[in-house]
């Protein structure tokens, strides 16, 4: 397979609608072997983007390139290299487990042998042997998108589309995922990923884009962005012998302005740009009223946090 320039290129992409730009003036690139998080909130263009990459419609214009190609004047040549799991439920209702496995199989033109260790090596890896013999409409909704997500990974493929792919499932179920995605990666698979989970962008991605109202906002590591837009930090003070409630009259003037919780009985958490600040003020302040304090941490702002700072100042 040919690694020339970058797994996937966007310039300039616009899609319109009437005198609606659902995606406007879009550019960036997704190297080979990576992870691309492309996050934004409902509405914000992700799925136009996610159907135009993915050869379903046509861009009104810009330049897009996957593989080098030109994604309208070879899409049947790129859609035989991609995986698309999309949001949408998708299932074979009469068909067990392990049968709508081998039809994905059948339908990627996989052999029969190959086809069989694929679908059993699948079956372990996203925890789906106890369900093998079960029908698909017979499925809980996390099991079912287990198999869908599952079953994508029946042929080879050199770039896979996930959008929301954790859906309905459980912590332990979303980390597995996540960690055989990892995986495949590690073994040169490109993946353009979204989600509403930012703990999964962190986890998973090498670079992440924010998209908000059809424009890309933001774009960098997940690292980069914390650095670039995470003014706000959290202190979070624990309180020897003492509830937080019987010194919130000596923390309210000082937190105004900022988000204010107590996670627990003794413990309060206050989140800032001026966290730090606040926070030596209230050490002075509870030393002059002889308030003891068992321990202080001082947490880096989360993706989150970003996320929303981002959004919020667009």
């Amino acid at each position: 397979m040919e690694r020339d320039g970058h797994c996937i290129h966007v310039s300039d992409l616009r899609k319109q609608y009437g005198q609606l730009y659902a995606v406007d003036s879009v550019s960036f690139n997704v190297e080979y072997g990576s992870v691309f998080g492309f996050l934004g909130p409902n509405g914000a263009g992700k799925t136009t983007t996610i159907r135009i990459l993915t050869t379903l419609i046509h861009p009104s214009s810009g330049e897009v390139r996957i593989f080098g190609k030109d994604i309208v004047k070879h899409a049947r040549e790129i859609k035989k290299r991609i995986g698309v799991v999309l949001q949408e439920p998708s299932f074979e209702a009469n068909l067990t487990v392990e049968k709508a496995l081998d039809l994905y199989g059948i339908l990627w033109g996989v052999p029969g042998e190959r086809r069989r260790d694929r679908a059993r090596e699948l079956l372990e890896a996203f925890d789906l042997q106890d369900f093998k013999g079960k029908k698909n409409d017979e499925l809980s909704i996390g099991q079912r998108r287990r198999v869908q997500v599952a079953r994508e990974f029946m042929h080879d493929m050199d770039l896979l589309f996930l959008d929301e792919p954790t859906v309905g499932l459980d912590p332990a179920a979303r980390r597995q995922l996540l960690d055989y995605v990892k995986k495949q990666v590690h073994g040169g698979l490109t993946v353009f990923f979204t989600t509403h989970i930012m703990d999964e962008a962190e986890y998973l991605c090498n670079e992440i884009a924010i998209i908000n109202k059809g424009r890309l906002i933001a774009r960098d590591t997940p690292a980069g962005l914390k650095q670039r837009y995470g003014r706000i930090k959290a202190v979070e003070i624990k309180i020897k012998d003492s509830p937080v409630q019987s010194v919130m009259h000596i923390i309210r003037p000082i937190a105004a302005g900022g988000l204010v919780e107590i996670p627990a009985e003794d413990t309060i958490r206050i989140s800032s740009t001026d966290a730090q600040d606040m926070l030596v003020r209230i050490i002075e302040s509870f030393a002059r009223n002889s308030v003891q304090i068992e321990s202080v941490s001082v947490s880096p702002p989360t993706l989150e946090e970003v996320f929303l700072t981002v959004v919020g100042n667009d």
